[in-house]
């Protein structure tokens, strides 16, 4: 039968589930966006997919990741695994980086996290008088060249402090009036962090753009910088425009202070992302036995109204010199480490990678008609086995135009002796 023009479509994806273990959906997409989604669609499409019975969700979002000293492994040295060498190794190497040099790293990352079926990604970039400006401009071009299959914001950061090298606030003020979409900062790194969390808030509020912190990364539950966030938060009226990564010292608290502060965050509308590859590497180096995995609950603070979120954020450096940008394997990673099992436990871990990341960036997220036909199929039967199973990703969708695509697994089993 020949399709009429109410029943021809763009595209055409057939046989997928939308849910765990449900039944077969077809998704019809027409100029970009999901102009209709039901089983058993009597229409045709310019294009025709058959799913095989895959997973469809709207993507995988990265809340925050390091492109740009991402891949430096060879140019550092490794000997204590602590985030003091970290931050001194890279604040050594990335005065040599080059646009063409930062480019190249963040590309292969980049790509890598395409095939893993990421949609969206917030990436921080360090900008002070030792990077320059060139990180930041290699990451802009990336933000351009690859927009056809993945949305990246930049967060203009201060890795190295703000008031201690004043600077680098006029620098990151140059950058937000230049394409940087928001701001970052490191209170931890500062010898002010209160006059660090303030400078950042400035920023923030003069440009009208979110903030997101790394917080408290150690193990001491009596050292925190949360409240001058929290209360700068509630002071500009920035709720909901406000996320804090690491706060590994959460792992150090009693379960009744962590509902406790997971509260506090809730009122005040501040995300949170954990960053299980890097917490895990950096954690705990004084112990020689028992070592603290160094990993906030981020479930518990997600279960009382917290918007949470797991991410990559660094991959081959001395922060973290593991890692191929897979969220897959991240969420999976930390249910191992949460030792979590629970069916509603996988789902909001499921989450923390997708819609609740989504949320934390301020982005829509998922299939329904009329929204942005992004689409990503997993070979797997829903959200929980694509954590358990650490699912493999098959193709994905920008807008109804395909991205990527990894083909499908073949076995091929030879043919017994005598049936041949």
């Amino acid at each position: 039968m020949t399709a009429t023009t109410d029943t021809l479509f763009d595209l055409v994806i057939r046989n997928v589930r939308i849910e765990e273990d449900g039944a077969l959906a077809d998704i019809a997409v027409r100029d970009g966006r999901i102009a209709s989604l039901a089983s058993n669609l009597q229409c045709e499409g310019v294009e025709t997919v058959d799913g095989q019975g895959a997973f469809a969700f709207a993507g995988f979002v990265d809340s925050h990741v390091h492109l740009d000293k991402a891949c430096i492994l060879d140019r550092c040295r490794i000997c204590e695994g602590t985030l003091a060498e970290a931050v001194r190794e890279t604040a050594r190497v990335k005065a040599d980086f080059d646009e063409g040099d930062v480019y190249a790293r963040a590309a292969r990352v980049v790509e890598q996290a395409i095939s893993h079926g990421t949609v969206r990604m917030r990436t921080f970039v360090e900008i002070d008088p030792r990077a320059g400006f060139r990180s930041f401009a290699a990451i802009r071009r990336i933000k351009a060249d690859y927009a056809f299959a993945i949305d990246i914001e930049i967060c203009a950061f201060a890795q190295d402090g703000l008031t201690n090298e004043r600077e680098t606030v006029d620098m990151i003020d140059a950058a937000l009036a230049d394409g940087a979409d928001l701001v970052g900062g490191c209170p931890y790194t500062d010898p002010d962090p209160a006059g660090h969390v303030d400078l950042v808030f400035d920023l923030a509020v003069k440009h009208g753009v979110a903030v997101d912190f790394h917080l408290d990364f150690d193990l001491d539950p009596g050292h925190t910088d949360l409240p001058a966030v929290i209360a700068a938060t509630m002071r500009h009226g920035w709720q909901g425009r406000v996320a804090i990564g690491h706060v590994t010292n959460l792992s150090a608290m009693t379960p009744a202070e962590v509902i406790m502060i997971a509260h506090r965050l809730a009122e005040a509308g501040i995300a949170l992302t954990v960053l299980p590859a890097t917490d895990l590497f950096l954690s705990g180096r004084g112990h020689d036995r028992l070592v603290p995995r160094g990993v906030a609950p981020a479930h518990v603070m997600a279960a009382c109204g917290v918007v949470t979120s797991i991410a990559t954020n660094n991959i081959l450096n001395p922060f973290t010199p593991l890692g191929d940008a897979s969220l897959v394997r991240m969420a999976n990673l930390y249910a191992n480490i949460m030792q979590i099992s629970r069916d509603d436990d996988i789902l909001r871990v499921f989450d923390m990678v997708g819609q609740s990341a989504a949320r934390q960036l301020g982005a829509p997220h998922g299939l329904s008609v009329g929204a942005d036909a992004t689409i990503v199929l997993v070979d797997t039967s829903g959200p929980k086995a694509v954590v358990r199973e650490i699912a493999r990703v098959v193709a994905g969708w920008k807008n109804g135009r395909k991205s990527f695509d990894n083909g499908r697994i073949q076995i091929h089993k030879p043919i017994p002796e005598g049936t041949r």
